[in-house]
């Protein structure tokens, strides 16, 4: 079913620069291309949260370049305004710069190709593959892009049927290194909850060779010292429509913390309101994290969590990949392209009316403006049970999993 491998291949340059989830559901796809280019310097020209995770911690890219801002391929978020795009120059001396590096293949993991296929062509390497959608430009080896595809295996696809790069693993991961833990503990220290969660070890790579964080053990050891599990929430998504009410998210933490689980709150750019709404909702006075933590240390709490309970968002997606349970509340459509695969760790509950809480519209049917929640239909009971039933079943007690996250071949 795979295509043949790209002869003489010593630079493979990777487009992905979208967000912080998307980042982490191509993780698979990444790693089959390590796996079948082991010789090869692999670079991701990606966004800025990519060059924060994989420039620091084993990966299976060797650095990241920073791609442009262009329309469709790259946008930075600087709280409530976006960051302008970039001008033509700044693009053009970033694609005389990739051409000037020599890539042998270049891997479109965008989306459809509208956007990023032309940019691709512009960094000039040897062979283009990726993805295409109808009235994309065409590249040298395509794969016809559809929507209602789950994407880890809609990346895998591209990479085993256009340049021969067998999967791996299905399952997105992450490194955890021990900057990202000291991070986090500094963090929990100053909230007053020191000592809460797991207690998984750093992955072996150059960033963790020196002494581990304090009190630091066995992979997946339950709250250290016996103490209390940690549960993150984080109330928000990219698209304001798929962020479930926050007062029902303060109703979880309550239902928490009632069986003894300390509730931390982390906000991205934009959700200052979301927190400010579940801390006056709860009773339990979750602990707020909000601009205390870096990426790393972001990182580091999550996998110090024992469980992640969220929406359909990057760390969703990060707390998956770094071994941790989660619970989370997906539209209908996002139930397909990116829920997590398996269970064991993970529940998923879905509305499945996915409608405007303010019109009415069918969140498949086009943008109505309103920035309303189309979630409306799932009760906090119901994510509240959930919730229980994977920290009562230990879900997340072996920790990361299995096997690290190093790339094959590569340490």
């Amino acid at each position: 079913m795979c295509a043949a491998r790209v002869d003489g291949v010593e630079r493979l340059l990777v487009l992905r620069a979208n967000g912080l989830g998307d980042l982490v559901v191509a993780e698979p796809a990444l790693a089959a291309l390590r796996a079948a280019y082991r010789g090869a310097e692999i670079v991701l020209a990606g966004a800025t949260h990519a060059a924060a995770l994989f420039n620091n911690r084993p990966a299976p890219v060797d650095r990241v370049e920073l791609a442009p801002r262009v329309p469709g391929v790259r946008f930075d978020a600087g709280g409530a305004e976006r960051v302008p795009d970039d001008p033509p120059e700044v693009v053009e001396a970033f694609c005389a710069r990739m051409r000037a590096e020599g890539f042998d293949l270049a891997v479109q993991l965008h989306g459809g190709g509208g956007n990023a296929n032309p940019l691709l062509r512009r960094f000039g390497a040897r062979v283009t593959a990726g993805s295409r959608a109808p009235g994309a430009p065409p590249l040298d080896r395509t794969v016809p892009y559809h929507p209602f595809q789950h994407d880890v295996l809609r990346w895998l696809e591209v990479v085993g049927l256009v340049v021969g790069a067998d999967p791996v693993r299905l399952s997105p991961r992450l490194a955890v290194t021990a900057e990202d833990l000291a991070a986090a503990d500094a963090a929990l220290s100053a909230a007053g909850l020191e000592g809460c969660g797991r207690d998984p070890a750093p992955t072996p790579g150059p960033r963790t060779a020196g002494p581990r964080t304090a009190g630091a053990g066995p992979a997946g050891a339950r709250g250290r010292g016996g103490r209390a599990p940690l549960v993150a929430l984080h109330p928000g998504a990219t698209d304001a429509r798929r962020r479930w009410p926050p007062e029902r998210l303060a109703a979880v933490a309550d239902a928490l913390a009632a069986r003894g689980a300390p509730v931390v709150v982390r906000r991205g750019p934009g959700d200052t309101d979301l927190v400010a709404r579940i801390l006056d909702a709860a009773a339990s006075a979750p602990a707020d994290l909000s601009g205390a933590l870096s990426l790393a240390g972001l990182v580091g709490v999550l996998a110090r969590a024992d469980l992640f309970v969220g929406n359909d968002s990057g760390p969703r997606h990060v707390a998956e990949a770094v071994g941790t349970p989660t619970v989370g509340v997906f539209t209908k459509a996002n139930l397909v392209d990116v829920a997590p695969l398996f269970r064991a760790r993970h529940r998923v509950l879905v509305s499945w009316a996915s409608r405007c809480a303010v019109c009415g519209l069918d969140y498949l049917d086009g943008v109505c403006g309103h920035d309303a929640t189309v979630l409306g239909d799932v009760d906090a009971g119901t994510v509240a049970a959930a919730a229980i039933d994977l920290l009562a079943a230990g879900a997340g007690a072996d920790g990361a999993p299995p096997g690290g996250s190093h790339r094959p071949g590569r340490g």
